[in-house]
């Protein structure tokens, strides 16, 4: 297995559009796409993006502790923000709010040739060393760990990191999956069959080939592979 980037983090939201405004009018994102299912938001359609699925709600946080967007001016971003956000600052270059629903948004301090790119996302994990060491075997990259001092793994210059909690067994979870981008979703199928993990499901949409493995902590992590025909923007 070869994730290439992290490609988007999908929410199961009972109001996407709240989230969507506040993407699109404090977090330098635009709406990408939007189906009756879902809604589509980054700064750039081939860089790290927000997936926002339509379910029922109350939603349950569940193994999702936030996901981390990348900006090279904190404070700018911080300035974008409305009145009345509230703010927490755990460490110098990290900033954090919650937009409801279980969503928490981190902006950190860091060089990046995209504004509001992925840079990585927190999990709750019983124990995290050994499920960083078990993404190892989905394809994702051993890495050093960051500024919250926690076990955590990289796929194209964004991470995943695992925090010490119990994910739970939310029954509504806020989380749908986590998304890699690879060159063959083929490929990542046959290797899922080979190293015996398991194939949630496979979708063949018109703009992309995907396959969704269970991993590790019951995580639905997507394959994603960009057809030709890709040409969202």
């Amino acid at each position: 297995m070869n994730p290439k980037t992290l490609d988007h983090v999908a929410y199961w939201l009972a109001d996407r559009d709240a989230l969507a405004d506040f993407a699109t009018a404090h977090l330098g994102m635009h709406v990408i796409d939007r189906t009756d299912a879902f809604t589509l938001v980054g700064s750039d359609a081939r860089r790290g993006k927000l997936t926002l699925f339509a379910a029922e709600g109350p939603r349950e946080r569940g193994s999702l502790e936030h996901v981390a967007l990348r900006v090279s001016r904190l404070e700018d971003a911080l300035a974008r923000l409305p009145d009345g956000v509230e703010v927490e600052r755990p460490r110098d270059g990290e900033a954090y709010l919650d937009l409801g629903e279980g969503v928490r948004i981190g902006l950190v301090e860091s060089e990046t040739d995209s504004e509001y790119d992925l840079d990585h996302v927190a999990l709750r994990s019983a124990n995290p060393v050994e499920t960083a060491s078990e993404y190892g075997s989905l394809g994702f990259s051993t890495a050093s760990e960051g500024p919250s001092g926690c076990p955590r793994v990289e796929v194209g210059g964004a991470y995943v990191e695992f925090r010490a909690g119990e994910p739970g067994a939310a029954e509504r979870p806020v989380l749908n999956h986590i998304a890699v981008l690879v060159d063959s979703a083929e490929d990542h199928i046959a290797a899922a069959r080979d190293l015996g993990v398991e194939i949630d499901d496979i979708v063949d949409a018109p703009n992309t080939l995907a396959v969704f493995l269970r991993g590790p902590e019951r995580v639905r992590i997507e394959y994603v592979e960009h057809k030709p025909t890709f040409s969202l923007t």
